[in-house]
């Protein structure tokens, strides 16, 4: 099942919380918190927001315990900017764009949860691959002719 949550209207520029955004995808819900909780980013604030936001949609409306939840998708779209200006040099004008962006963040407790005790078992589960040989065979060593000069 997934579970939605939206931020619309954050005051922060998307391309700046895109970068934050690609970290936590594909990561269960409480490593993703923790990264979100030390990352010294605005936009890290404003995701783990929306982030907790849809945990809590997963548990009070559908019944889904927090520890299974994964982070399916986490998007940033564009919002409306804001559009000001600043006085500049012979009473011009200089454009400043404040721009806005929406956080959308879907969790699923489809995807299974890989851990290192099950990534541990899964390999030795397995043979591991024969390792290949690799030898530089080196090229004979030809003996040089030791003659002593005849002196005349």
């Amino acid at each position: 099942m997934q579970v939605t949550s939206i931020y619309k209207h954050a005051r922060i520029s998307a391309f700046k919380a895109r970068e934050v955004t690609r970290e936590i995808q594909g990561l269960p819900v409480s490593a993703a918190l923790d990264i979100l909780a030390f990352s010294p980013k605005k936009a890290a604030v404003l995701i783990a927001k929306t982030l907790k936001s849809a945990v809590a949609n997963a548990e009070n409306n559908n019944d889904l315990r927090a520890a299974v939840l994964v982070v399916k998708e986490a998007t940033i779209g564009e919002g409306p900017t804001l559009k000001r200006f600043q006085p500049k040099a012979r009473g011009s004008a200089g454009p400043i764009r404040k721009r806005t962006s929406h956080v959308r963040i879907i969790l699923t407790d489809e995807i299974e949860i890989k851990t290192r005790a099950s990534k541990k078992a899964a390999a030795k589960g397995k043979k591991p691959a024969a390792k290949k040989s690799t030898t530089v065979k080196k090229a004979p060593v030809q003996a040089a002719e030791t003659e002593t000069p005849k002196s005349e």
